[in-house]
Order: structure tokens, then C-alpha cells, then sequence
């Protein structure tokens, strides 16, 4: 990798910085708005190996928040064509794209040495199987909730879940994690906004509420969510260089 590509970078956090990022492995969990926007971050700062998995296709009302979505991709894999984006900006990077939908019995892909996990799963089930895999792993890890139905990215923050409120996804999560006997003490990013009422069917052949009635969305929230994930990836790989120092 050219120094001038980074060299903006470097200015914050030095060459053994720029270094422990490109000598990192990052996985990421979900490569809609939120994940996107991510994965996207994390190509321009120089991750040196990204891990992207999601089992979804492009679809036209992906337009509004995804930046895998254009004219030209819809219908394809979403893995694919971030893979794709990914090596326009970083041609060094090192990428995985696997298109399936997230659950425990795909353990075996945190089997690698991944530096850090973002989570960016919209179904709970799959959302606590990986939360519970990093933290049997040790793999540090930041959870995005829920950023539906909400238009103000300033209210985007982050906390730990057990300290949560005005996010009914959040709930959900803190209700599950509680049954599986897991600690709440999990790093989230979550929208301190009360989420507004959608109740408008799209669908009506849809198998569940979600499908029948999707959530509102913006080109705003998602993708600053996404970016806050990416950047907590970025400061804690780059810690990791302070602490030896």
C-alpha cells in the first residue's frame, strides 16, 4: 500500500498505527446499511484483511442507506459486490466473502485469528449467536441495535447494553441475553431517539412482521451508525500498540 493513500491517517495515530491495522483482521457481520458503511471505513483506513458475511442479495429499496446498492447491482450478492468496492479502494486487502445468513452452526469462521468482530445483524437469534461465540473467544466485539425507523444521527451513541433505553430491539436483545444467562455488559451502539410508529404493509405475502411491514429508513442513520462500529474496530486494534508502548 502506497504511503500517501494512509498518510492523512497516519497523522493521528503514527506508523506502528497504520501498521497494527494492516497486520489486522477485522469480520463483519451483516453488510447492510449499518455494515456497509462499516466495511467501507475500515477498507479506507487499511485493514489488512476483511471477513464479510451476509446471506442477501441487492434489492432496489436497498438505494436509500446501502452503499452496495446501485442501478448496476441490484440482484447481486451483497457480499460479493462489497468485495468488489473493497478492492477498488485497498487492492491489498485481503477479503472472504461468504453468502450465508449468520447462526451458531457457522462457529467455525471465528476459528481464524480475527482481531475484531462488528455485529451488524438484524434477527436477534443470530445477533446473541455471535455475541456469545466472541465472548467464549475473547474476540473483542461492538454490537449495533436497532436503527429503524429513526432519522437524527446525533442521537447515535455508545454504551453497553445493560444500560440501553428507548430502543424496543435493545429490549428484545437484553430479554434473550438474560435467558441464555449472558452478561449484559456488552458494548453496543444504539440511538438514544424513541423510534417512530411504521405501520404501513409493503408486503402482505410476507411471512413475518418484518417482511409485512419493514422498518422506515434513512441514508442517515445507518451508515453513521455503521461508521461509529468502524471506528471503534480502528481505536481498539490501535490501542492495542499503546498499551506495548
Amino acid at each position: 500500500m502506497s504511503h500517501e493513500r494512509l498518510q492523512r491517517l497516519e497523522l493521528l495515530i503514527a506508523k506502528e498505527g497504520i501498521e497494527a491495522l494492516q497486520n489486522s483482521c477485522v469480520m463483519i457481520v451483516g453488510i447492510g446499511g449499518v455494515g456497509g458503511s462499516a466495511v467501507e471505513a475500515l477498507a479506507r483506513s487499511g485493514i489488512g484483511k476483511l471477513i464479510l458475511i451476509d446471506g442477501d442479495f441487492v434489492q432496489e429499496s436497498n438505494m436509500n442507506r446501502q452503499v452496495v446498492a446501485t442501478m448496476n447491482t441490484i440482484g447481486k450478492d451483497k457480499v460479493l459486490v462489497m468485495k468488489e468496492k473493497i478492492l477498488q479502494i485497498n487492492p491489498n486487502c485481503k477479503v472472504e466473502a461468504h453468502k450465508i445468513f449468520f447462526d451458531k452452526t457457522k462457529k467455525e469462521l471465528l476459528d481464524t485469528n480475527i482481531d475484531f468482530v462488528i455485529d451488524a445483524i438484524d434477527t436477534i437469534s443470530s445477533k446473541l449467536d455471535l455475541m456469545e461465540i466472541c465472548l467464549e473467544k475473547e474476540i473483542p466485539f461492538i454490537s449495533c441495535l436497532g436503527m429503524g425507523n429513526r432519522f437524527d444521527p446525533s442521537k447515535i451513541k455508545l454504551t453497553r447494553l445493560d444500560k440501553t433505553e428507548n430502543d424496543p430491539f435493545a429490549k428484545a436483545v437484553r430479554a434473550n441475553a438474560r435467558k441464555r444467562g449472558m452478561t449484559l455488559k456488552i458494548p453496543v451502539v444504539v440511538s438514544e431517539e424513541l423510534p417512530h410508529t411504521q405501520t404501513v404493509e409493503l408486503n402482505e405475502a410476507g411471512k413475518t412482521r418484518k417482511e409485512r411491514i419493514p422498518p422506515a429508513s434513512t441514508a442517515f442513520v445507518p451508515p453513521a451508525a455503521g461508521l461509529l462500529c468502524a471506528s471503534v474496530a480502528v481505536q481498539t486494534i490501535t490501542e492495542k500498540i499503546k498499551r506495548k508502548h
